[in-house]
């Protein structure tokens, strides 16, 4: 049993690792696609002088045979490049081969033309013209590029329409003219493994059109834009029966040659980007079907563009999806890094008012060091102190014991009174005494007690308070009252009660109130704003 539970877990390591080694291996790839796709009007370039080079010697030809080489040299650049060039120069080739009045040369020529209508997608064009071909006329070889012309022209038709009924007329039709190709090709040569190929491919023989297309693919001297086209046939095979990641390879692989060998009539690229679009990623599927329908537009191809327009749009909105959920994505990030940037300048004033603080704290300890001499006296003010505090704490406690024994007294008061009218149900008589329930002298009769016993232990409280400012600015004391209400604020200050909410509270105001009613006093006065409490602090009891 643990030898079959190590066995799984050997196969198990083993795929995830291949499947691994491939994604790096079509991640490389991608990668060097694209750097070639950077560089593509590099390549452009270069065949653009070999254009020109090839105009220069043509505006010097002096006979009909060296001007019809170098149109043939000029539309071999140009076909697989630029439909409009390669047309005119295929136009030019059938006009010389007509002065020269050479058959091998005319058939020639209309096969070239033909292939340049299949490139742009003019399939019923094509046909009429390899039916104006003189089969006769054309050597063996040629008549291996007829057929296998003519059957890329029904498959491609076949394709293009996408309906079973055409299929089934016109696939019988290519399978015909790739027998009549192969009939004429030696066996295992270049030709007969590209018609076998894709012989197997349109009958759905993938097993042996696999092994065709691989054998094709190791041949010696195959140029860039056949092993572009056959990588591509490999690479539907791979993807109908796998592996997959070979597919995306051939793929990238071929759309590199044919990038480097400035191919504009091209698939690999379009089937690279429908690929990578199915797979989910977008971001390069999106490169490369720009670059397909680039490509399509530059050449002329027509039934290329309708392809690529089939999924174009379906692309495009994905990666517009994609780029509006990186931004969403960004926009988190970004607040986020905000957030932080914000607790980090939040804890860096912290500890900058701790170390403020502890600096003060050693300040205060050098003084205390320095001033150690003077404890005695301290020491003397503290007990003064001590001794003010206790007096007003035991002044105090009397006081509020009193105070609450009378509410106390008086809510039982009330509260019997209440029970004999609930009791014998006059309600009437419940609700009046409630009624006359008058809080406001209770909080009158509050004040005053507080102020008797205030200015028990202050008795001079008002006259040094009064003596904080100027004549015509001390505050004077209402008619019946003991303490005026701004005597009062500052009054609970000297108690020790600094905070304005308990002072709203225990006084029966707003704390907005509070708060204007001791700016406006210490406005008045003219000791600084800073100082005024610490002054109020200074009055000593008795």
């Amino acid at each position: 049993m643990r030898l079959i539970k190590l066995l799984m877990l050997i196969c198990f390591v083993w795929c995830y690792t291949l499947s691994a080694y491939a994604q790096s291996a079509t991640d490389s790839l991608l990668s060097r696609l694209n750097a070639v796709l950077a560089d593509k009007d590099t390549y452009v370039a270069k065949k653009q002088a070999r254009i020109s080079e090839l105009r220069k010697q043509l505006s010097s030809a002096t006979n009909e045979i060296t001007r019809y080489s170098l149109y043939d040299s000029l539309y071999e650049q140009y076909k697989s490049f630029n439909y409009d060039s390669a047309y005119n120069y295929s136009k030019k080739l059938q006009s010389t081969a007509a002065a020269l009045n050479d058959p091998h040369l005319i058939a020639s020529s209309r096969m070239k033309l033909a292939f340049t209508l299949l490139s742009s997608g003019l399939f019923k064009e094509t046909l009429e013209e390899l039916g104006q071909i003189n089969l006769q006329a054309l050597s063996s070889q040629d008549k291996v590029d007829y057929y296998f012309l003519k059957a890329r022209t029904y498959f491609d038709l076949s394709d293009y329409d996408r309906s079973e009924d055409y299929s089934k007329l016109y696939n019988p039709k290519g399978i015909g003219c790739i027998d009549s190709a192969l009939s004429l090709c030696q066996t295992g040569s270049f030709n007969y493994l590209e018609l076998r190929g894709l012989k197997d491919l349109r009958i759905s023989d993938y097993k042996d059109g696999q092994q065709t297309y691989v054998a094709l693919l190791q041949l010696r001297g195959l140029s860039p834009h056949n092993f572009a086209v056959n990588a591509c046939c490999l690479s539907y095979i791979y993807e109908i029966n796998g592996p997959q990641e070979k597919s995306v390879e051939l793929l990238i692989k071929a759309a590199m040659t044919d990038i480097q060998s400035a191919t504009k009539e091209t698939v690999a690229i379009f089937k690279l980007a429908d690929l990578l679009h199915k797979k989910g990623d977008i971001k390069n599927s999106y490169v490369y079907i720009q670059q397909a329908m680039d490509d399509a537009t530059f050449y002329g191809a027509l039934q290329r563009q309708v392809r690529i327009s089939s999924i174009l749009p379906i692309i495009e909105a994905q990666w517009v999806n994609q780029i509006e959920h990186q931004k969403k994505l960004l926009y988190t990030y970004s607040a986020i890094i905000t957030l932080l940037v914000l607790a980090v300048v939040l804890f860096a004033v912290i500890i900058f008012r701790q170390l403020k603080k502890l600096r003060i704290a050693d300040e205060i300890i050098k003084v205390a060091n320095i001033s150690l001499q003077k404890n005695n006296l301290a020491l003397e003010e503290l007990n003064r102190n001590l001794s003010t505090a206790n007096k007003i704490k035991n002044e105090y406690i009397g006081y509020y014991f009193n105070i609450n024994s009378i509410y106390i007294e008086k809510l039982e008061s009330f509260q019997k009174s209440l029970e004999k009218k609930l009791s014998s149900k006059r309600y009437e008589d419940a609700l009046a005494a409630v009624k006359n329930l008058n809080l406001e002298d209770e909080r009158q009769h509050l004040f005053h007690t507080f102020d008797k016993v205030f200015l028990r232990l202050f008795p001079d409280f008002i006259q040094k308070f009064n003596a904080l400012f100027n004549e015509d600015e001390q505050i004077g004391i209402p008619d019946g009252e003991l303490l005026a209400t701004e005597h009062r604020i500052f009054a609970l200050i000297r108690m020790g009660i600094h905070d304005n909410d308990r002072i709203a509270k225990l006084l029966g105001y707003s704390v907005n109130t509070i708060y204007s009613y001791k700016n406006r006093i210490k406005n008045r006065s003219f000791i600084p704003n800073d100082d005024f409490e610490d002054r109020i602090m200074e009055i000593e009891a008795v």
